[in-house]
């Protein structure tokens, strides 16, 4: 007998393949290209482009101040916008150069006290380690007297002079700023090329201003109250760097975050090697953190309001970015960049997840919303 015929065999359907689209690869491409190319210059420029945005930072500060002088009256006489916009650039490079001329003289006495201090601070340093044994407080001291500190500090003193050069850069650019103002609205429709844009762009360069001198005013009356309480303490215990600790206390508080632990781990370690009291030092390590924390994270929050509405983790991923590209300068800067950055994007749909991920809450309101809807959601707050 012979078998019955077997059924062909039935191959088995081929796996569907999706065809790569080579535009989106390429558009990916020219992206990271892009990326690279915008950081490569954001470093090696980084002089001039620190100094633009300091200025455009100083600009957003006087403007509202320069327009109600402008729109103010003596009588039946007004004052002309070019008169003031010369007063706020001179008021401007005066407070600049003072204010520079005083830290540059801080940090001279910081580095000249550190250097006399350069010969013990090694052993009060190693000290700290006692606790673990006398082979690791030999171990650390051996480690921290290979160090060269005074080659280090004269290294920060020769960078210290760029500080002047700096400001005197900024003057320039806040003055070409001032000249530019009259002009900017004709600018931005001519720009645009629609008035109802141009009115829409504005006001999102408004709301800029708006939220970043609100939080300028307010860090900088909170960091004044901090860096005067961290000078009444530093010259209560009779410390050498009062005044010095005080300026540096006030500068640092304007890093998010991360300045107000360096600030305080600064007046801590400068008290240890001075007085050389462990019992002294932490009570002055404790008064100060009490302070930065009432300061930063109650009458800072309470005074911001909703102002800002940044993310923290937002804020320390701008703080690290902006850190790398700019080092210290652009940890200064970094908040209103991220303001600045949230505010556009929550406007350009593409982008708006951008937005979320840096907003506090993560609803990012639009600010060029109309202006029978913003009433509503603020009678409703």
């Amino acid at each position: 007998m012979t078998e019955p015929p077997r059924p062909p065999l039935q191959s088995q359907p081929s796996r569907m393949r999706i065809p790569r689209d080579p535009h989106r690869v390429q558009d990916v491409a020219l992206i990271i290209i892009a990326f690279a190319v915008v950081l490569f210059l954001l470093v090696q420029a980084r002089f001039l482009l620190i100094s633009l945005v300091t200025a455009i930072v100083i600009f957003s500060l006087m403007s509202d101040a320069i327009n109600f002088i402008a729109r103010a009256r003596i009588g039946p006489l007004a004052i002309p916008n070019w008169l003031a916009s010369v007063a706020a650039v001179v008021a401007i490079a005066a407070t600049l150069l003072t204010l520079t001329s005083i830290v540059l003289a801080q940090i001279n006495t910081v580095l000249l006290t550190t250097l006399s201090y350069a010969d013990r601070a090694p052993e009060a340093i190693a000290a700290l380690f006692s606790w673990l044994g006398q082979n690791t407080e030999a171990a650390v001291l051996n480690s921290l007297q290979t160090v060269e500190l005074g080659g280090y500090i004269r290294a920060l003193a020769s960078q210290a002079g760029n500080l002047m050069q700096g400001t005197v850069l900024v003057i320039l650019f806040v003055g070409f700023l001032f000249a530019e103002r009259v002009w900017f609205s004709t600018k931005l429709v001519n720009f645009v090329g629609d008035p109802v844009r141009a009115d829409r762009v504005g006001r999102i360069i408004g709301s800029i201003i708006r939220r970043v001198n609100r939080y300028l005013a307010v860090k900088t009356l909170v960091s004044l109250m901090t860096g005067v309480m961290v000078w009444a303490l530093a010259g209560l215990f009779g410390l050498d760097l009062a005044v010095a600790l005080g300026i540096l206390t006030f500068i640092l508080n304007y890093i998010p975050n991360i300045g107000s632990i360096v600030a305080t781990a600064l007046v801590a370690l400068v008290a240890y090697v001075q007085l050389g009291d462990p019992a002294t030092t932490g009570a002055i390590f404790a008064i100060t953190g009490v302070i930065q924390f009432i300061n930063g994270n109650v009458l800072d929050p309470m005074m911001m309001g909703r102002a800002l509405r940044l993310s923290s983790f937002g804020i320390i991923i701008s703080l690290a970015f902006w850190g790398a590209v700019w080092g210290i300068p652009g940890m200064f800067l970094s908040v209103p960049i991220t303001v600045a950055a949230m505010i556009v994007c929550s406007e350009i749909p593409a982008l708006r997840p951008i937005a979320i991920l840096l907003s506090r809450e993560g609803l990012p309101e639009p600010e060029t919303e109309p202006r029978e809807t913003s009433s509503r959601h603020e009678a409703a707050e």
